[in-house]
């Protein structure tokens, strides 16, 4: 009989320990803003979705080459200084995904990212300035 009453009140106790430690319903974690690039050259282009994070800036889309192009991003403080960059590396005839992560390692993160299509060498053939919203 006590071995059958420990359970249950042990099952209890672990019941309401699990609804006192939940969330509220309805309660989510607000998103972090984002913005869509398009960043056309000729028949090439980048295109895609930046998202603002606290200390990072990530960028997801696709690389269009036609020839051999790279994407490449840059984020930049508010006072005009890089910090940081990234690229999808040299591709060529083709269309590739890509997901690519921008330190920014600032309070408050990037105020903005430059991305550019690049020639063969890393050349940049066109750039596009996004403001963080």
């Amino acid at each position: 009989m006590k071995t059958h009453l420990a359970a249950a009140v042990g099952s209890v106790v672990l019941t309401a320990g699990t609804l006192l430690g939940a969330p509220a319903a309805g309660a989510q974690t607000a998103a972090y803003p984002t913005t869509a690039f398009d960043v056309t050259y000729g028949a090439s282009y980048v295109r895609g979705t930046l998202t603002w994070y606290n200390r990072s800036v990530g960028a997801d889309g696709t690389l269009r080459a036609v020839g051999c192009r790279s994407a490449w991003f840059g984020a930049y403080g508010a006072s005009g200084n890089e910090l940081g960059a990234g690229s999808t590396g040299t591709k060529c005839d083709g269309t590739y995904p890509f997901k690519i992560g921008i330190p920014a390692d600032v309070p408050g993160g990037a105020a903005y990212v430059i991305v550019c299509v690049d020639d063969a060498n890393a050349n940049p053939l066109k750039c596009v300035r996004y403001n963080r919203p």
